[in-house]
């Protein structure tokens, strides 16, 4: 018979950093409020939680590596929003944030003390969607971002413990 690993969201020891673009904050501060709320919630003390603010969402992927190489947090979750416009602009920072946010989560699971890196970047084609998502009717995508970073966070612990749960 197999055996399943997967995290779980007890709280795990260690620090967390929620990165976080403020272009859009109308959308993206409640995409922080939902994230602080929901690690909060599950155990994480609120002195274990940092929150950094960059220009916008192309500049999240340089800060993300930043903070995961200090290795001072167990996960890191990325912020922002990016709205749809008359231009191609939308294309480029949502597709060059995504790769670069996706690069740092690859390279941060594989350092020897491995870090979680979620993704919370909210790609919308009108601002009445972002609001959706930012907590009006399709739940917070913030508070989302940071389970899933809470959960892989405790994966990755029994990985590194040998734990089979």
């Amino acid at each position: 018979m197999p055996r399943y690993i997967e995290g779980d969201f007890l709280p795990p020891k260690g620090r967390f950093a929620i990165c976080v673009a403020r272009f859009n904050a109308f959308i993206t501060e409640e995409l922080v409020k939902g994230a602080v709320d929901s690690l909060v919630r599950h155990g994480v003390a609120d002195s274990d939680i940092d929150v950094y603010r960059c220009p916008g969402t192309y500049e999240l992927p340089g800060l993300t590596r930043r903070v995961t190489e200090s290795q001072g947090y167990v996960g890191v979750v990325t912020l922002g929003a990016v709205i749809r416009g008359g231009t191609p602009h939308f294309d480029y920072v949502a597709g060059e944030c995504s790769k670069g946010i996706g690069s740092v989560a690859f390279s941060a699971a594989a350092l020897a003390k491995p870090v979680s890196v979620t993704f919370g970047v909210l790609t919308c084609d009108t601002v009445e969607q972002a609001i959706d998502r930012a907590g009006v009717k399709a739940g917070n995508k913030g508070a989302d971002a940071a389970m899933a970073c809470l959960e892989m966070v405790n994966l990755y612990a029994k990985m590194v413990e040998g734990k089979r749960g």
